[in-house]
């Protein structure tokens, strides 16, 4: 797992339009960059609209949203277009940037164990360094908590 202070690495995914992502895309720019484990379920859709209904509230403080789960283009595609989405999806299908950030783990579902994406979020500066990291995230209260951490620097 990635630690506070410590430069974020670099990737180069996918996104929802099928175009080249980089982290180094965003260099100036502070990111919140959230890991989530499936497109189009209760937990994450619940997270992701939360971000998309908060988007000016990022924007205004000087943030990019990037999400990151291993779902297909085509998933994320639709999981935008349903919920109207305004911010960047990332596909990881091979958890190569998941592992990288410390955010493939066991988990357990009644009682079998599997793994899976800890839905984590990571806050970065504009030179890419982790600031804060939030784990094992209540897709609740994710935004709130980003929110008032960000208004706290």
């Amino acid at each position: 797992m990635l630690q506070t202070g410590q430069k974020a690495p670099d990737f180069n995914l996918l996104n929802e339009k099928g175009e080249n992502v980089t982290l180094t895309d965003f260099k100036g720019h502070k990111v919140v960059l959230y890991f989530y484990p499936k497109d189009d379920t209760p937990g994450c859709t619940t997270q992701a609209c939360s971000y998309r209904d908060n988007f000016s509230e990022f924007v205004s403080r000087g943030y990019q949203i990037i999400g990151i789960s291993k779902d297909d283009l085509k998933s994320h595609q639709k999981f935008q277009e349903k919920y109207e989405l305004n911010f960047t999806l990332l596909s990881d299908p091979d958890t190569t940037v998941i592992q990288e950030y410390g955010c493939w783990k066991e988990k357990s579902l009644y009682g079998k164990k599997y793994m899976g994406t800890a839905r984590t979020t990571f806050i970065l500066d504009e030179a890419s360094t982790v600031v804060k990291i939030f784990e094992n995230v209540d897709p609740k209260t994710d935004v709130q908590q980003v929110l008032t951490f960000i208004d706290s620097l």
